[in-house]
Order: structure tokens, then sequence, then C-alpha cells
């Protein structure tokens, strides 16, 4: 649903709920000061951005510094994320703190119950099924290992994010078929964005676009232009075996 893909009803306030808490109970570990030391680079080099918030160095001045430095880190991601700001140090944070709440349970993909049953079918025909997404890889890899449908990992072969390329520009399509050894006129690419439809019909992929309650609305011209599903068990697709 596009509610949690969007990440804005349950994911982003589930960060701005649970950052500090988060911050307190991993702030001596490895990686979360690797998180914090990627912050602090990137709140210097946002410096002159209005609004933007600096993270102070740690002196060993005890607890009570050590909690202006969690509140720093609180209020910058607050404010990165009021921006709507996608810096791989903000999205290196958030996956962990994701991979917490999926892995105590108070977080769960949500997942179409059409989904799995069609790309079960796809699988035993002899299809291979990858995930591309805004979204980094390692939080797609939450999302499906942590859904409603259990962990479903294993139907996919792949995964992709923005790493190799915008989801709006055609290469990025080109790269994927060469990565998986495919030709671009043999994948079907799934997608709820015309955008990102034209890009991988410029790189001469296939595409369907998936109409879900709560996707943004198509106009007149794509909506003819592009094949639209509601349901993955609207799709046949032939066998490859």
């Amino acid at each position: 649903p596009v509610f949690f893909l969007l990440w804005q009803e349950t994911l982003f306030p589930y960060i701005k709920d649970n950052v500090k808490e988060y911050l307190r109970t991993h702030w001596e570990e490895e990686e979360c000061q690797r998180d914090v030391r990627l912050l602090r680079k990137q709140a210097q080099e946002d410096s002159g951005w209005d609004g933007a918030v600096l993270i102070p160095l740690e002196s060993g001045g005890g607890e009570e510094e050590v909690e202006q430095v969690i509140q720093a880190v609180v209020d910058n991601v607050h404010w990165q994320m009021s921006l709507d700001r996608k810096t791989t140090a903000l999205k290196q944070l958030q996956g962990h703190i994701w991979r917490t709440a999926y892995a105590a349970g108070h977080v769960k993909g949500e997942i179409f119950e059409d989904v799995v049953p069609a790309i079960r079918k796809w699988r035993e025909a002899g299809m291979k099924v990858y995930i591309y997404s805004s979204g980094s890889i390692e939080a797609q890899k939450l999302l499906f290992g942590y859904s409603t449908e259990g962990d479903i990992l294993e139907l996919f072969d792949g995964h992709f994010d923005t790493t190799i390329g915008p989801k709006v520009e055609s290469e990025s399509y080109r790269r994927i078929a060469a990565s998986i050894g495919c030709a671009t006129n043999n994948i079907l690419f799934l997608t709820d964005v015309a955008q990102e439809a034209n890009a991988a019909e410029e790189a001469d992929a296939h595409v369907a676009v998936v109409i879900r309650p709560g996707n943004a609305g198509l106009t007149d011209d794509e909506k003819s232009r592009y094949s639209l599903i509601s349901s993955f068990t609207e799709l046949f697709l032939p066998s490859s075996t």
C-alpha cells in the first residue's frame, strides 16, 4: 500500500518518535557512532542551509554532554526529514532504526494479498523477480523479510536501489538489465509512477502501471498509453522454461 511504501504513515513517524530512544540505547555501539559521524559530516556540508542543525563533537564531558549531542542528532534528523532529504547519512541511520523495529515486531511490511501467490507462479514458470526501489536495498530486505506474509525474501532474485541510478532515467534500466544478464526487452517493469514507466520504455523494457488504492492518479493520456492492472492476477506472462 502506498501509505506504507511512501512511509509517511508508518516508517517515518516511527523514526521521529523513536530516534532519541534508539540513540540512547545504542550510543556506545560502533555502528551507531559511525552513523553519528556520517550525520555530523553531512551537517557540516549543510551548514549554509537555512535551519541546518550542526552536531557537536564529544569532549568527554560526561552524561550531560552526551545527552546534548544526542539531542543535536535528533534535531538534525527531524530537520532533514522535514525537507524530505535523502542523504546517505540519514538513510543509513533510518535503516538501522527500522531494522531494530522490524526485529522487535514493532513494524511489519505491508504486502497486498495477491502478490505472493502471483510471484510464486511466475517463479514456477521459470521467471526471475527483482525489486527496484528508491528505498535502500537494506530497507527493501527488511520490508520483505518482516512482512505481513512472513519472510518472503526467497521470492526475489535480487534487489536494486538508486545507487544504480534514478528510477526516472532510462540508463538505470539498461544497467539493471546488464547486471542480471537479460535484454531489456525481456523485462517487465511494474510501477505506479508514469515517469518511471516512461524511462523504462525508453530503455525498451515492457511496462505495466499498477493501480492500487491511494496511488497518485494518472492523466487520460497516461491511462491510454500504458497497460494498466489493479492486481498481479491480471498479468498473464509467457513461461520462460
